[in-house]
């Protein structure tokens, strides 16, 4: 599904505070594209069960 970057950045921009810095900006950039970019993988079945994630750190199940 393609979408519109320069409306998403729009709204983005936006929703920050007025008084925000570029490094908010940069940081809210990047945490939208990482959460896309899961969001994109779970939706091609790329992820791993978290029971392997937890055993191969050696987490508790």
């Amino acid at each position: 599904m393609e979408r519109d970057l320069k409306e998403d950045a729009k709204r983005l921009i936006d929703s920050l505070p007025s008084l925000s810095s570029w490094e908010q900006l940069m940081y809210e950039i990047y945490v939208r594209e990482a959460i896309e970019k899961g969001l994109a993988d779970s939706t091609e079945g790329r992820k791993t069960p978290v029971e392997d994630v937890r055993t191969e750190f050696g987490l508790p199940a």
